[in-house]
């Protein structure tokens, strides 16, 4: 599965999996389904039941085409609007786990949403989806022309989580705190410090680990006496767990 890089407005890299192939066409006729599904309802219900084509029949052509389009609208936004409500998914991308977001780390905006739904036009509709195939295929974050378009990607929420990807950290039952002003960090604070300091160690970047040690220092007033970088971040997030956890 393709590795995602995401820059953060923190300046933090965070690693996602870009969904599959399989998991977004996976997406795509959970969603087909529930518009034929809809399709099937409207007929039943107007036409069958209520017989409403009688009077559809009455009316002049344009007349017509505009209470056909009403009853299409819904499947015609459908994925657009849904991207917009539930913040980068559908339906059938919540079943499967996927989400869409911008590569820059950002939130996608609607302005996004909207660029990704008028280039299903090329990579679905007009091509019965084998330009978007094909341009997922070929691209190694699996973007189709609508993402390539919008500065987005999807990825799968169904990386496995384990404790270094949160803030707690494993302690002695004999562990004794060094640094009781680190109360005055968030779980917030503590998130972003351990993912700078996770990150600097991958990038073996000292500038942003003594840069992550200076913002630490100012916010909580810690001096850091041992002159180890390191040490003193592993400290500051094993003395916040210890006091978050025994308040």
């Amino acid at each position: 599965m393709t590795q995602l890089s995401i820059n953060t407005t923190q300046n933090v890299i965070i690693n996602f999996s870009a969904a599959s192939v399989g998991e977004r066409i996976g997406a795509y006729f959970i969603d087909l389904l529930i518009k034929i599904a809809y399709l099937i309802a409207v007929f039943y219900v107007f036409f069958y039941l209520l017989e409403i084509n009688r009077i559809i029949n009455r009316l002049d052509h344009w007349s017509q085409m505009a209470i056909y389009m009403i009853f299409a609208l819904p499947i015609v936004i459908y994925s657009i609007l849904q991207e917009s409500l539930l913040e980068g998914q559908t339906f059938g991308k919540k079943l499967l786990k996927i989400k869409v977001v911008k590569i820059d780390g950002y939130q996608a905006s609607f302005g996004d949403y909207l660029i990704r739904w008028l280039f299903r036009i090329i990579d679905i509709s007009f091509s019965s989806g084998i330009v978007g195939l094909i341009a997922m295929v070929v691209n190694d974050k699996t973007q189709r022309l609508g993402d390539l378009s919008a500065g987005t990607a999807v990825i799968t929420l169904k990386s496995k989580i384990n404790i270094s990807h949160t803030i707690l950290e494993d302690l002695d039952e004999e562990y004794k705190p060094q640094y009781p002003l680190v109360i005055k960090l968030t779980d917030n604070d503590v998130r972003i410090i351990k993912e700078t300091y996770q990150a600097s160690l991958k990038k073996a970047d000292v500038e942003m680990l003594n840069k992550l040690v200076g913002k630490i220092e100012q916010v909580t007033g810690i001096k850091n006496d041992s002159k180890n970088n390191r040490e003193f971040v592993q400290t500051i997030l094993k003395d916040y767990n210890y006091y978050t956890q025994n308040m």
